[in-house]
């Protein structure tokens, strides 16, 4: 026994293969049975895509950096299902690419925040923060409701998700320009909000 671990210890290229398999199984066994488990796989009761104003408002989430300082993810220990909610499951993350857990919390986890509060005090909030929470350090974001939401592309969008999966229909699609006219990036990223956590939410009641 002395003797083979002198040769591993000696052998730089022995090594490094050793660790590398040993590292691959211990990866494979933890990932592999994921891959068979449905709560992993499918989405939860009720859980819907993400409609088209829905979706161009998490692109705008993604855009102006807000991940970098909320999570959307709730770990199963009392004291965060206390202040946020029921803890999260891979279920309700079926429809989000990219995910947008985070592990930064400079701001309040986000994934149960849908129907909260009320459009307006979403955009009261994100026009200027401490309108309504004097402490905070987050920034406005007033120009959102001088922007149009619809670019001309989230039909183009749809369409690609739905070949990764998405469940969206030639009507959802065809539809997807009239349920952005008019809209701004503001009202997109409203509705995006409000959706957040809600299907987990009726399921877990």
């Amino acid at each position: 026994m002395k003797f083979t671990h002198a040769l591993i210890e000696k052998n730089i290229t022995l090594m490094i293969v050793l660790i590398i398999a040993a590292i691959s199984v211990g990866g494979l066994v933890e990932i592999v049975p994921l891959f068979f488990q449905k709560s992993t796989t499918e989405p939860v009761e009720g859980l819907k895509p993400y409609g088209a104003l829905e979706l161009v408002g998490r692109d705008v989430y993604i855009r102006e950096g807000c991940s970098n300082c909320h999570s959307q993810m709730i770990r199963p220990f009392r004291a965060e299902t206390e202040r946020y909610g029921h803890y999260s499951v891979a279920g309700e993350f079926v429809y989000d690419r990219p995910f947008l857990w985070g592990s930064k919390r400079t701001g309040p986890d986000l994934a149960r925040v849908g129907g909260r509060y009320s459009d307006e005090w979403h955009r009261v909030h994100l026009t200027n923060p401490r309108d309504l929470v004097p402490e905070s350090n987050m920034p406005g974001y007033p120009w959102l409701a001088k922007t149009a939401a619809d670019d001309g592309t989230v039909g183009k969008r749809m369409t690609v998700l739905r070949r990764l999966g998405h469940p969206y229909s030639d009507e959802d699609i065809a539809k997807a320009p009239e349920a952005l006219k008019d809209r701004t990036e503001m009202d997109a990223l409203i509705a995006y909000l409000q959706v957040l956590g809600t299907s987990i939410r009726s399921t877990a009641r």
